[in-house]
């Protein structure tokens, strides 16, 4: 259902509507043949000559193909204001005036003049043929041409000088018309400027968040090496150079309760070993993001912890859940498994709460233990503890997110994660 008239440009670039485009084409036809039926009906009691009978049927066909040859044809060509226009404009204004000095009735097509000129003819043009229609109209209104006596010739200088007012106003109308038109065209011309400029910054944005994910992804590859790099360093590495003195002792010992000792510490560090390498080959092993969501695989994770610590673990999820995108899920679940890591290797704690909370602009994973606590600010232990800290900041940085550690000793760790909700393109 239509809201209003439909919209459209007429010849020059001036705004109309369907309605006023018709008009101003077709509607000298229609204004010629009512000012033909209108001075046909009044000959007799207007008294027109035979000559000016003649005269008026010689005319106003001619105005018709004037038209016709003139303006009709050359509308959908869009731009009238040329020779042939103004010689259309200028001609008709004549020829209206000498019909309507015939007949007054034919002003009814002179009034035409009021309405089309600045189709055809400039500005300064413009004012005369106004000029010339308000001449033309005054001499009607006042009973026709030449004014016939003192009283009829004030009378038509009064209409004069009211049509001319009125030249005027409809001459500044035009202007305005025009202006605002031009000002119009110039804020269309600025719009399409700045679309182009915004495609053109899409589009370098696009290739620059794909250059920024190869990045990160490429800095996690790196970052994981040193990872693993560090955990073989101090875990495995140590178990294993334990196992080989622990082993050489039984070589060396001739006690065989001594010997049977040395077995048993260098399988305890064996078993120990295989523990420490399955958990660095976890941490290397895909995320299994792609058959489960972020709030199954946080479940499953805070699960299977809490059943092999023997630590008590709760999983709350908060507001609508929603895919994001892949490096913001991952991000949140291995700093969540390395915050429970920590937990079960340092905190001694008796109960471990799992918070994600979905808000409109971020995810936000908190993990609090009711454990020993530690000073954030103290420097990284022999046994590793604050090394996995540093490595959750620089996971929480990569996807633009932040790190807070909250913790004193004797009172509990509260880490919390803030990263923005980022939807998967697509």
């Amino acid at each position: 259902m239509s809201n209003g008239p439909a919209l459209l440009e007429l010849p020059n670039g001036r705004p109309g509507n369907v309605q006023l485009a018709w008009f101003l084409r077709r509607g000298p036809y229609v204004l010629l043949v009512l000012g033909s039926i209108a001075a046909a009906l009044s000959v007799d009691s207007i008294g027109t000559s035979e000559a000016g009978v003649i005269a008026m049927a010689v005319l106003v066909p001619t105005l018709a193909a004037l038209h016709w040859i003139c303006a009709d044809r050359r509308w959908v060509e869009g731009n009238l204001q040329d020779g042939l226009g103004r010689f259309y404009v200028v001609t008709r204004t004549v020829v209206a005036f000498v019909i309507t000095w015939l007949n007054p009735f034919f002003s009814i097509f002179a009034l035409i003049g009021y309405f089309d000129n600045q189709l055809y003819v400039p500005r300064r043009w413009g004012i005369a043929i106004l000029l010339g229609t308000a001449v033309t109209m005054a001499g009607a209104q006042s009973g026709g041409l030449p004014p016939d006596g003192a009283l009829q010739l004030v009378l038509f200088l009064g209409l004069l000088a009211l049509n001319g007012v009125l030249t005027v106003v409809m001459t500044n109308a035009d202007a305005h018309e025009a202006e605002i038109a031009e000002e119009r065209n110039t804020t269309i011309a600025m719009l399409e400027e700045a679309n182009v400029r915004l495609e053109q910054a899409l589009a370098e944005n696009a290739g620059l968040q794909a250059q920024l994910v190869q990045q990160a992804r490429e800095s996690g590859v790196h970052d994981e090496r040193e990872r693993l790099a560090l955990e073989i360093h101090d875990t495995i590495a140590q178990n294993l150079t334990g196992i080989v003195t622990q082993l050489q002792a039984v070589t060396d010992t001739t006690d065989d309760a001594a010997g049977r000792d040395h077995v048993k510490r260098a399988a305890d560090l064996a078993r120990e070993a295989l523990g420490e390498a399955r958990r660095s080959v976890q941490g290397l092993l895909p995320l299994r993001l792609d058959s489960t969501d972020l709030v199954d695989a946080l479940a499953h994770l805070t699960r299977d912890w809490s059943a092999a610590t023997g630590i008590a673990g709760d999983l709350v999820v908060t507001g609508e859940a929603e895919p994001l995108h892949q490096d913001i899920e991952a991000t949140v679940l291995r700093i969540a498994q390395e915050a429970l890591t920590n937990v079960g290797k340092h905190a001694q704690a008796r109960r471990v709460g799992v918070t994600l909370s979905y808000t409109d602009d971020e995810l936000v994973l908190d993990v609090r233990d009711d454990g020993l606590g530690f000073d954030p600010g103290a420097a990284p232990t022999p046994d590793g503890h604050g090394v996995g800290l540093h490595g959750m900041e620089q996971r929480a940085a990569r996807v633009a997110g932040a790190l807070v550690v909250e913790s004193e000793p004797g009172a509990g760790t509260a880490i919390s994660l803030r990263v923005p909700s980022v939807v998967p393109h697509g």
